[in-house]
């Protein structure tokens, strides 16, 4: 059954608009247009008012879910976290930002997730995954916390059945000799991949892997020589989605560019167990710089549907 896809993203602006929901769309996963005339599909009015690195999942029950950091450097980096990042991830916020669908047109009120407890920092870059074993909804971010004394980040999850009662918090994967950030995890063959960031030693994108779904994990080598030719300290926000024909595509956050270049670079690969992903760039085209989000495949139906949404500049 032909498919398409949906990008849910955030642009790099230095005003509040940028740091709200944004759907480009494809038939293909290669070439990508902008969804209501490349405007916010939704806008974030709680908490610090922006959002960003976006995941959205379909659930089991048909119902979209959109996850999103509560962060807005727009309004807030200047005072209220005095231009410091590490301001940010200590006191930045504990909550997560929701939306809730059944169509990708009509969405529910904002709501804000307190996940984090008094021991977590900023809750950054969320994911959604569906554990089929324990049939219920893995969410997971990147966050400092007080048992290290708020030092490098790893990675935390809480499971839900419902986006409306959500486990205490565990840690999921921690690189010892540096923080880890922007995990995605998909699952092939049984096998579970996190995609994380890592900050040091090397300063790129990794691939680490389990039979379970809260690991432990253990590294690819076989991707890090994918990425070796990469510059270290450029790339973030790892997303993948399955194209038609079998192949997995990722996608990495490019932030060494400005606000209108390109932001994300693809990469092919024939299936994530080798590791091996091919920079693939003449294959893709965007129609502005996309930042930190995540690929949702959808039907035609609903391609057809976002092709054709406009929102009045007078809604919420």
């Amino acid at each position: 059954m032909a498919q398409a896809y949906l990008f849910v993203h955030f642009k790099e602006k230095r005003t509040p608009e940028g740091e709200q929901v944004y759907f480009g769309i494809s038939t293909d996963g290669f070439h990508w247009e902008k969804v209501n005339d490349g405007n916010p599909v939704l806008w974030s009015y709680e908490g610090d008012k922006g959002v960003r690195d976006f995941t959205i999942t379909r659930t089991k029950e048909g119902k979209f879910i959109i996850l999103a950091t509560d962060l807005s450097l727009s309004y807030g980096w200047r005072y209220r976290y005095k231009e410091s990042w590490a301001e940010i991830s200590n006191n930045g916020s504990k909550d997560l930002v929701m939306w809730e669908s059944d169509d990708l047109i009509h969405w529910s009120d904002q709501k804000m997730l307190h996940l984090g407890n008094e021991d977590f920092g900023c809750l950054w870059a969320p994911d959604i995954i569906y554990d089929e074993k324990n049939q219920d909804y893995v969410i997971h971010w990147s966050s400092s916390h007080k048992k290290n004394n708020y030092g490098p980040k790893a990675i935390y999850y809480s499971r839900t059945k419902d986006f409306e009662n959500f486990s205490e918090p565990q840690e999921l994967y921690r690189k010892e000799d540096c923080g880890v950030i922007d995990s995605a995890m998909y699952e092939e063959n049984g096998n579970y991949y996190l995609f994380v960031k890592s900050e040091h030693n090397p300063a790129r994108i990794i691939l680490v892997t389990s039979d379970n779904i809260t690991g432990p994990f253990r590294r690819i080598p076989k991707f890090d020589e994918s990425m070796a030719v990469l510059q270290e300290g450029l790339y973030e926000a790892p997303t993948a989605c399955k194209t038609e024909d079998g192949r997995w595509c990722l996608f990495l956050d490019f932030y060494g560019t400005d606000a209108t270049g390109q932001g994300y670079i693809p990469f092919l690969a024939d299936n994530l167990a080798s590791g091996k992903f091919v920079r693939s760039d003449a294959s893709f085209d965007f129609p502005y710089g996309y930042k930190h989000g995540t690929i949702l495949p959808i039907t035609m139906e609903e391609y057809e549907r976002l092709k054709a949404y406009t929102k009045n500049p007078n809604e919420h």
